[in-house]
């Protein structure tokens, strides 16, 4: 299980190319309990997008309660593997009260977007997710539509998405899960580009147009540095990476830089982990299911009617 699941997210495959060539914006279904399939019409993609989302059992029965939202953003690799194993997790956690019901959306980041829209235009992530996901899911489902009721929430690429979109839109976001997000650096030399420099390079021109200036100014280092004022104080922020995880340097480096802009955080090394989602999770213990019930559970929108 843990070597499947740490493979979800991680980068460089034949798909992962493939969809750099030519963006897949609609995935094929996958058919995991309480786990819908849905497609709507992007205009800034200029083609059909397709997301996942999952509902708890409770929202077929009380049909007047209104739902938080966690918006799940994959890694590199496109991640629809993952959606049965986080989905099922979640659920668990629904029915034994560990947490509030809540929907739980997984948005279609394709491979390797890294949640932002690309220099050539080629592929708008950044513009789709907020411009038009987040209203499509507010008007077709039974949402808090308000950024007391939604998290943004991504391990790996989607760890880098959640920071760099959750502290740019904190008008839009109550609180911010990065896990084991990356890549954190501002020359895109980390360990993970180091050890595969095809990877780096690909990335680096099919999403940022092989300007690393660009790459600098969607990064989430410069992100948090933009927006500190306007995250400081109205955002919850949590960070996590595992002990073996080689973007724990870098991680605990973005942790500093928070402090130093003086954005409340929390920041835990979970022993023993590498990257690996679903360890990373449980490795945190009673504490994830702290940061959820935090944001969540004292909302009146979402308490029962």
């Amino acid at each position: 299980m843990k070597t499947s699941l740490a493979l979800l997210f991680l980068s460089a495959s034949t798909i992962s190319i493939v969809q750099a060539q030519s963006p897949v914006f609609v995935t094929p279904a996958v058919h995991a309990p309480r786990v819908e399939f849905h497609t709507f019409e992007g205009k800034a993609a200029r083609a059909k997008v397709s997301y996942h989302i999952y509902t708890p059992e409770v929202y077929d029965t009380e049909n007047e309660r209104r739902f938080p939202v966690l918006y799940w953003l994959h890694g590199s690799g496109g991640g629809l593997q993952g959606i049965a194993p986080v989905s099922a997790w979640f659920d668990a956690a629904i029915r034994a009260d560990k947490i509030p019901p809540m929907i739980v959306v997984f948005p279609n980041g394709l491979a390797s977007s890294m949640w932002c829209d690309s220099k050539d235009g080629a592929v708008p992530m950044e513009t789709v997710v907020i411009k038009e996901l987040l209203p499509h899911i507010d008007v077709t489902f039974r949402t808090i539509a308000a950024r007391e009721g939604r998290i943004i929430e991504g391990f790996s690429m989607g760890g880098y998405g959640a920071a760099r979109l959750g502290f740019k839109y904190p008008q839009l976001f109550g609180a911010v899960s990065i896990l084991a997000g990356g890549p954190l650096d501002l020359d895109f030399a980390g360990p993970r580009a180091t050890g595969n420099p095809a990877e780096r390079e690909r990335i680096l021109k099919g999403t940022f147009g092989g300007d690393l200036e660009y790459y600098r100014s969607q990064n989430p280092i410069t992100v948090a540095q933009q927006q500190a004022d306007a995250v400081r104080g109205k955002v919850r922020v949590r960070m996590a990476v595992g002990s073996r995880d080689n973007t724990g340097p870098l991680n605990r480096a973005y942790s500093e830089l928070l402090t130093k802009l003086n954005i409340t955080h929390e920041f835990t090394i979970v022993p023993g982990v590498g990257h690996e989602t679903l360890a990373l999770l449980k490795g945190l213990g009673e504490a994830n299911w702290e940061f959820y019930r935090a944001v969540f559970a004292s909302n009146p929108s979402a308490s029962k009617p």
